[in-house]
């Protein structure tokens, strides 16, 4: 798996108003090829907002860093002090730190499928 971590401060766009943008945008976020989760960041205090994405491949990752939906985040005039960082993951300690497929039906939680 590989991890997309942006940041950025809101300029121009209330906190509300950006929970009512970030709620019409998430079903797009789960249709983007590749990507299992993201985790939406809001730290209102210190105007500092973004996402935690896991992708399956970094093929994946790097396909949506590629795509519209990406740009568009970037060139959101509402978006300012925009980071982007990428990692990599240790799946052996993540894996067992995740219990992805703990309760899982379909697997046999040491090859997880796609539902959990």
């Amino acid at each position: 798996m590989h991890i997309l971590v942006i940041n950025f401060s809101l300029d121009g766009i209330s906190h509300e108003d950006y929970l009512k943008v970030a709620d019409e945008l998430a079903p797009v976020f789960a249709e983007v090829a590749g990507l299992k989760s993201k985790t939406w960041l809001s730290d209102q205090e210190n105007n500092v907002y973004g996402g935690v994405y896991t992708f399956e491949s970094q093929q994946a990752l790097d396909d949506y860093c590629g795509g519209e939906l990406f740009a568009g985040v970037g060139s959101n005039p509402n978006f300012t002090n925009i980071s982007v960082k990428s990692f990599g993951t240790l799946e052996g300690p993540s894996k067992t730190c995740n219990n992805c497929c703990k309760d899982c039906d379909c697997c046999d939680g040491d090859d997880c499928c796609d539902c959990c």
